[in-house]
Parts: structure tokens; sequence; C-alpha cells
């Protein structure tokens, strides 16, 4: 979020933070980017990446995006193919890397992109680039994925419309040099954040744990059906809707998991939370099977091989396949913990998910890196170690 804000500094956008976890952004306007001075420092996420690509890609600038050693490992090319349709121009590092330059177009072309990955961050940079581009910008997403971007483009004013069809296909169509007004929104808790705290609490005996304001929008809720498919007792309580959004707090008790057969069909709706679900399976009773999640060994890091590696390391039983994990759970038993540092590959959620394995286990767990943690979710160590005590 900061190397957002500070990248939307850069092109013009006024951000400044009042009080306690409030911003107050006065924008430019569609079309208004200005041309950024110095490259744009995306830290370690590749969300902000392909969307601030997306956004600069029908404006007559050029900028520059950099990131840490994670993130310019991530291919960028799935983003800078549309955008190239619509008449951006990319300067990339080999393998569509970091740094990446993009000379915007205007006016930009409307294009009608069928999505060959199911990723609402493509999704997204193609939307945010129709802002700006005249006619009628189309996406077309044969599975669905999160679509927070189209719920809150439709709040700020946007002519945008969804229609399904028969099979299941989203076709979403946005009228472009939109006029947005400005409003007030209250961001609901991230799923993918409050993960990490349900998987604690449901696998050390005697826990209770509230998760105040937790986001339960069902193309994000995938691990919470997943775990209470396992047996985690997981409550909602006063739900409620926020910013168009629908919004609860969680109960979580200390739970029995099973071991189950993942249905491949959820992955979109949790693909960032496989790392923390491959702890709660090994610490499940009996099997849990995986497939379908080769969209993981392109993340921060190869979080199929990296999470094999580090649970194996920590004692659990885990056997890699070309596109998941399969789990033989301890039955609730404690991990073993480990003997060194497991290696995190500079990636925040292997970290944080083993950091959960810790909590679970007899000797502790010992990561390498606990930075790129700081950088996605500088709380988390306080609040863990706040429920641990």
């Amino acid at each position: 979020m900061l190397s957002t804000a500070a990248a939307m500094r850069a092109m013009g956008a006024s951000v400044e933070r009042i009080g306690d976890g409030e911003w107050s952004v006065h924008g430019v306007g569609v079309g208004a980017l200005l041309q950024p001075q110095a490259p744009l420092d995306m830290g370690n996420s590749g969300t902000s990446t392909r969307l601030l690509m997306g956004l600069v890609a029908s404006h007559p600038i050029t900028a520059t995006f950099v990131g840490d050693a994670s993130l310019s490992k991530r291919p960028m090319g799935r983003v800078i193919d549309p955008l190239s349709q619509m008449g951006a121009a990319f300067e990339a590092s080999e393998g569509g890397r970091l740094p990446l330059t993009v000379r915007g177009a205007s006016p930009a072309v409307p294009i009608e992109y069928r999505l060959p990955v199911a990723s609402a961050q493509v999704k997204s940079a193609v939307l945010l680039a129709g802002l700006n581009t005249p006619g009628i910008t189309t996406v077309i997403e044969p599975v669905p994925t999160r679509d927070h971007s189209e719920r809150m483009l439709r709040g700020f004013g946007a002519d945008l419309s969804v229609e399904v069809q028969a099979d299941g296909t989203r076709v979403i169509r946005l009228v472009g040099e939109a006029e947005l007004k400005p409003q007030t929104i209250e961001v609901p808790g991230d799923p993918s954040s409050a993960a990490f705290f349900i998987v604690a609490a449901l696998a050390v005996p005697g826990s209770e744990l509230t998760i105040a304001n937790v986001g339960l929008n069902p193309t994000r809720a995938g691990l919470i059906e997943v775990l209470r498919l396992m047996g985690g007792q997981i409550a909602e309580v006063n739900r409620r809707e926020v910013g168009g959004e629908p919004v609860a707090d969680l109960v979580v008790r200390h739970s029995a998991l099973q071991g189950i057969e993942v249905d491949p069909a959820v992955v979109p709706s949790m693909v960032d939370e496989f790392p923390a679900l491959f702890v709660a399976a090994a610490l499940a009773e009996g099997i849990t099977v995986t497939t379908g999640l080769e969209e993981l060994r392109v993340k921060e890091s190869d979080r199929i091989s990296v999470m094999a590696a580090a649970l194996t390391g920590a004692g659990a039983r885990v056997i890699e396949t070309e596109d998941g994990l399969t789990i033989t759970g301890t039955g609730g038993e404690p991990l073993r913990g480990t003997a060194g540092a497991i290696a995190t590959h500079l990636d925040h959620r292997i970290a944080m998910s083993m950091a959960v394995a810790g909590l679970a286990s007899r000797d502790g767990v010992e990561v390498d890196d606990t930075r790129p943690i700081a950088t996605s979710f500088p709380m988390f160590e306080t609040l863990l170690d706040g429920l641990a005590a």
C-alpha cells in the first residue's frame, strides 16, 4: 500500500495519512496523471505493479517500475500482452521482468480481451487502462476471479457492466473516458492477512480467537470454506456490507481437522492462501490432496516447491506433484520443528505460514529472513506474539 501511495504521489495525486488507518486522497482525474520524475519503487507487490502498469498504459506518460529482489524475478508478460494491444509500449528486462518501462498510449485503443489464465490482476490492469480509453473495453473471464475492482469502479461512478453467460463466463464491459467521483470508503480486513491467524487458532489447542471486520467477498473466501470442510470451527458474527463488500467478524476455535481432496475449482478464490492451508493440512488427520496450483509456481517464489521443502524441514510428510502437494497430516500432534533456518526465498507468505507452523511445533520453526513480512504486513509479528502469549 505504501508503495502504491508513493507512486500515485509521484504521478500528481495528493495522498496523506490522517490519524490511525485513515487516508485522504486528492485525485488528479482520469487522463491527468503527471510524468513521474523517478522510477516507481513497488517493493515486493506484484499486484501494485500490474495495476499501475494498466493505469499508466492509457496516459501520455512514461514510467519505469522497479522492485525488490523477489518482485524482480516475477514475469509481467501476462499484463504486457493486453496493454500492448491497447497501444502501450514496453521495455522490460529479460523474461518480461522488472526493471520495466511503460510508454503510455494516448489515445489508447479499446480491446476485447479473453483472459488466457484466471488472473484478477490482469483483468484489473486492462480495466484501469480502459478508464482513459475512448470506447468500450471488454474483458472476458472464463473462470471468475476476485471482483474487487469491478465493485470499486462501479462505486466510483464508472459505467461498468457484468454479463454472466450460461456457462459461467463473465463478460465485463467498461465505457472509457470515465468521470470518477470521490468516495468515502471503509476498507474491510484482508482475508489473505486473516488467513494466518485463522489457521493458527484452528491449530493451537485451547485457542479461541475473534478476528474483526474480515472481508468475505465470495471470490476471495475460498480458504474459509475449505477449512470448514476439514472440520474447522469458523463462525461469522455481525455479518454486514461495507463499501459494497460483504464483511463479518470471525470467531475461530481450535478444531480437529480432517484431510480432504481440495476441489481445484476453488483455486482462484484462495490462490494466495494455499501456503497457510498447507500448514493446516500438515496438522490434520489423514491426507490432503491439492491440484490445479500451477499459478503458485510464479508467485513471489515457487510456492509449491518452497512450501514442500519448508514443511518437510519442520517434520511434515509432503509429496510434491506437478500442480500441487499431497500432505499426510499429524492428526493434531505438533510438528517436530526445525533444526536450522528454513529458506523462505524472500516470500512473505512462506515466512508467515511457517511462523504459524512454529506455533504448532515442539521445537519451534526458524525462518531465514523476516524482512519481506515487514513490507507486506508490518504488524504481523507483533500480533502473532500477542496471540502466542
